[in-house]
């Protein structure tokens, strides 16, 4: 586990290979940005009360998407903590069957045409990615809106990972949470780097590629992928380095 302060007021915590974001209120709240894996649980309030906070800080979680490695913990967060759980309508599906996601290319020959793929995905099972439990009665985001939840960060519709994908802008911050519309690792690959998600688990590279210049528009100097470490060169060089890796 390792939970590092990345922007002002916003903490990465990183388990298995996959990022979740703790983001900060004015009134001392707290937000979760993605809820990693069943295990990433208990790091999560290892982590809320790392920084002086007690679970009923947590006001709410905020999906970039509905993916098993995103959603792992959050059907916990519903029932324990009692907080609504944001995701796109376009996902809420997904949230509810997280093993249903639609990819354009078959995972099954990942692991052979890019074997340290395996390192990832080998934590990520070890972290309980065959035990997700699907999430429901979930409160829809809406597109272009402020959410009103501590940090209010402002929705930037990006799909393509998955038809509900959204990375979260907090201008105030200087900080774009990009989710898996960009990341700096593809746990499918081993690939380094700002990317887009392999095919093995993206729905529409094409459209995955075409949000890149709703991510660029942001402006924001850095990026917070859902995996992978920040990239503190600011998005368009981000955006620019994954469109020159493209789809895979």
């Amino acid at each position: 586990m390792l939970t590092t302060d990345v922007a002002p007021g916003v903490h990465r915590l990183a388990h298995a290979y996959v990022n979740c974001y703790l983001v900060e209120g004015d009134d001392g709240r707290l937000t979760i940005v993605d809820t990693g894996l069943p295990d990433t649980w208990p790091l999560l309030g290892h982590a809320v009360r790392a920084l002086g906070r007690r679970p009923d800080d947590v006001a709410a979680v905020v999906l970039t998407h509905a993916h098993f490695d995103h959603t792992g913990s959050a059907a916990a967060a519903q029932r324990r903590l009692g907080v609504p759980i944001w995701v796109h309508p376009e996902d809420a599906t997904l949230a509810a069957h997280p093993y249903r996601y639609l990819h354009e290319r078959p995972r099954a020959a990942y692991p052979v045409r890019h074997p340290l793929g395996l390192v990832p995905l080998t934590a990520m099972l070890a972290a309980g990615a065959w035990r997700v439990r699907g999430v429901t009665g979930t409160t829809p985001i809406r597109p272009d809106e402020a959410l009103p939840v501590p940090g209010g960060p402002r929705v930037v519709l990006s799909p393509g990972h998955t038809l509900g994908h959204v990375a979260l802008h907090l201008p105030d911050r200087d900080a774009l949470i990009s989710g898996d519309a960009l990341v700096t690792l593809d746990p499918y690959t081993y690939g380094r780097g700002p990317q887009i998600v392999a095919g093995a688990a993206t729905a529409d590279s094409a459209q995955a590629l075409a949000s890149l210049d709703a991510l660029a528009a942001t402006g924001a100097g850095v990026v917070l992928p859902g995996h992978g470490d920040p990239w503190t060169e600011g998005i368009a060089s981000a955006v620019e380095h994954a469109r020159r890796v493209g789809p895979h």
